[in-house]
């Protein structure tokens, strides 16, 4: 299964994606932009999830694991039922707790989970040693109508890391009983953190 780079698709996954009329020369090029590869959602999900059972585990392997998340961060992926796996994904991918893999698995469920998947996503919240790879988690659960997350957000406005994104996910929320905690950000020494508390603080009821 070797091959000149670590970037390169294997040859039965382009067979597969091709097999559904979605021919590419590499599961980068989905991401890249410019195909219509809807069909192709459930052939990428289901090689993500047998991923370590095709391909040998390095460079190579993590280099496809992270364009299938990419691919599958779409719409289409979440009516394949792409969001359990990618929370299974957040926990196995390589020890990163930046902008890399696992930020890139969290923005893909950004895109995916609902409140099926609220338990899931809460924890993953709540979990700071995964400091700003949580960042569009945080972010996405300001759609959620659970009662619990209000409550989940506001303890993370003192999380550094994920600080912006609660605001903002607390601003789509419009809960009032946020008020207090938003305002103690309007003087917070971060620009983006007092420009998106001020917005957050117009979209709550009087």
């Amino acid at each position: 299964m070797a091959t000149d780079t670590p970037t390169d698709t294997p040859a039965d996954l382009l067979a597969a994606l091709a097999g559904v009329g979605v021919p590419v020369a590499s599961v980068w090029d989905l991401v890249n932009g410019g195909h219509d590869y809807r069909a192709g959602v459930p052939v990428l999900l289901d090689w993500l999830t047998a991923l370590e059972d095709r391909v040998e585990p390095g460079e190579r392997c993590e280099a496809l694991r992270e364009g299938l998340v990419r691919a599958l961060s779409v719409p289409a992926a979440k009516r394949a039922g792409a969001a359990p796996e990618l929370l299974r994904q957040f926990r196995l991918v390589a020890d990163d707790t930046g902008f890399g893999l696992r930020w890139a698995v969290g923005n893909a469920l950004s895109v995916v989970a609902d409140d099926k998947h609220y338990d899931g996503l809460a924890t993953i919240a709540a979990e700071r040693q995964w400091g700003p790879a949580r960042q569009m988690v945080v972010q996405a659960l300001g759609k959620s109508k659970d009662p619990r997350v209000v409550g989940l957000l506001r303890g993370l406005l003192d999380d550094d890391t994920v600080t912006a994104h609660a605001v903002i996910a607390l601003g789509r929320q419009k809960d009032p009983a946020a008020r207090a905690d938003l305002e103690r950000l309007l003087d917070d020494p971060r620009p983006l953190v007092r420009r998106e508390a001020k917005k957050a603080l117009g979209k709550l009821a009087p």
